[in-house]
């Protein structure tokens, strides 16, 4: 699949960056190679303690899999974004980014790397938002199943180079999304992730937070 949404900014494999959205903008989340997952988190520009929150959003949508057509609400009840397009239709919104700690515990890493969890913290470090309030993110192309007993696997993307998810944003929004560096996540291939924002009324690519 070749994507329709050309000059892309993009980020690096196992890295952040952060966008901010005003009510009406577009943020469009590319997988250029395929199979690469972004973790997407937001809050509200008014006030940081209104975040994206995926227990509100699971909850007013009534599934677990959330595509086209469905908001994505903060922890507040006020719909953060809506899905207007989806290419892919397999997303998470269930597991917590990746972290310095994750990679210790899961991966045996010695000294764990930042993860996403980390780079979402250090691309929101300019708006005083640290690591501890990082939440569970919308995992964008990640592929995680559950059996009738309710165990957890998480299988490679379903994504295909070019995939993409268009988000309209509600609200004014600081915005992060990361290139995840959890290697059972992207089928243990590092890749970027591109992204888009299309400004209302206008088409303009933000490749760095403002």
């Amino acid at each position: 699949m070749t994507s329709n949404v050309p000059s892309a900014a993009r980020v690096p494999p196992c890295s952040g960056r952060a966008v901010v959205l005003e009510e009406g903008d577009e943020l469009i989340i590319i997988d250029p190679m395929g199979e690469q997952v972004s973790d997407l988190t937001a809050f509200s520009r008014d006030d940081t303690a209104e975040y994206l929150s995926s227990g509100r959003s699971i909850d007013y949508a009534s599934k677990l899999f959330l595509s086209t057509g469905d908001t994505l609400y903060s922890n507040r009840s006020t719909p953060m974004f809506t899905i207007v397009e989806d290419t892919c239709g397999r997303h998470d919104f269930t597991l917590t980014p990746c972290s310095k700690k994750m990679f210790e515990k899961l991966y045996g890493e010695q000294v764990g790397r930042p993860g996403c969890e980390g780079n979402l913290a250090a691309a929101l470090e300019p708006y005083g938002i640290g690591i501890d309030r990082i939440p569970t993110a919308f995992n964008v192309f990640m592929h995680v199943a559950f059996d009738d007993a309710g165990n957890v696997s998480v299988l490679p993307p379903l994504s295909k180079p070019g995939d993409y998810v268009r988000f309209r944003a509600e609200m004014p929004l600081i915005a992060a999304l990361t290139a995840c560096s959890a290697g059972q996540s992207n089928n243990f291939s590092y890749k970027p992730i591109d992204f888009r924002v299309l400004r209302a009324g206008a088409d303009i690519t933000t490749d760095a937070a403002r």
